[in-house]
């Protein structure tokens, strides 16, 4: 498992990624009698993904990052492909996103208070992945040009999106928050955060520059799992989720909306107001536009801005 984290680690994988290919190999080894992956082969890890399938009833998308990580271990540390027969696919179902109306996007932020409702503002505001919110650095908020840059979003490409205006106040009021603690973390002989990448070795100093900042950084400080030094983190998802789903019960939506439901939310308003689906795409960072093209199927007016014989006049 150190090893498999290792290469995980070389090649830039995120944490997160890490934690669910570690997951999926550790459960794989234990369904295999907890024999070694070098003594296993495509029969076993067959078996191990059909029966995920069929008995643990997971989803495709389940089943596939099962699958992704058990061929990374093979391809990458054992040191041979994976060529995988007659696995049981999960089906996955074509759900429709859940997507509030303007309305009920005003009730539900209403009821949000804190970091938790600036956080869910820009989630509605900019389109953004809950991550990539919590991940945002200081120096990625343009005010004057109303922009905000995402850095390594999904996929690890970057893009640019919108800085809602509405969101402008409670943001800055937001850093200022945020640079006084970071002066007391400062004096306190802290005051650092994460880097990416190589850029921690190359320049250290600069996990204590003002511009590396995270924009919601968590109330604790904490000790870095890998380098050991205590650094604050960014603002725990958790947080932000839990005050979503009580702002929803509060409201009195009966839809089963979640934060990603903001960002739903956005594009399909976006279309709403008549901006072209490929300026809706970038703003979102799809990397085809057929996925972007799933918001078109729950405006109001339908995909295909088709009215129902029934609301038709009588001739």
């Amino acid at each position: 498992m150190g090893e498999l984290r290792r290469v995980l680690r070389a090649r830039h994988y995120s944490r997160r990624t890490e934690e669910a290919y570690v997951g999926w190999v550790r459960r794989y080894v234990r369904y295999s009698g907890l024999r070694h992956p070098k003594d296993l082969g495509e029969a076993d890890v067959t078996r191990f993904l059909t029966d995920l399938a069929v008995n643990a009833r997971v989803s495709a998308a389940t089943q596939n990052q099962a699958s992704a990580a058990l061929g990374f271990l093979y391809e990458h540390l054992v040191g041979r492909r994976l060529a995988l027969g007659s696995v049981i696919k999960a089906k996955g179902p074509k759900r429709l996103p859940v997507v509030l109306t303007r309305a009920e996007v005003a009730l539900v932020l209403g009821r949000m208070r804190g970091v938790n409702k600036v956080i869910a503002d820009l989630l509605y505001g900019s389109g953004l992945r809950l991550l990539e919110a919590l991940r945002l650095r200081v120096k990625d908020i343009d005010f004057s040009r109303r922009e905000i840059v995402v850095r390594r979003g999904k996929g690890a490409r970057d893009r640019v999106t919108i800085l809602a205006e509405s969101c402008r106040a409670e943001l800055q009021t937001q850093l200022a928050v945020v640079e006084m603690m970071h002066r007391r973390d400062l004096a306190r002989g802290g005051g650092s955060v994460l880097l990416p990448g190589a850029f921690g070795r190359k320049s250290p100093e600069a996990s204590r520059d003002w511009a590396w900042q995270w924009v919601f950084p968590a109330r604790r400080i904490h000790r870095d799992p890998i380098s050991k030094a205590p650094r604050r983190d960014h603002w725990h998802p958790s947080g932000v989720q839990r005050a979503m789903r009580e702002a929803v019960r509060e409201a009195g939506i009966p839809k089963r909306a979640t934060c990603h439901t903001l960002r739903h939310s956005f594009a399909t308003h976006l279309l709403e107001a008549g901006y072209d689906i490929r300026t809706v795409q970038e703003l979102l960072g799809h990397r085809d536009v057929r996925t972007t093209m799933i918001y078109t199927h729950v405006l109001n007016r339908g995909g295909l801005g088709v009215r129902s014989p029934a609301d038709l006049p009588l001739t």
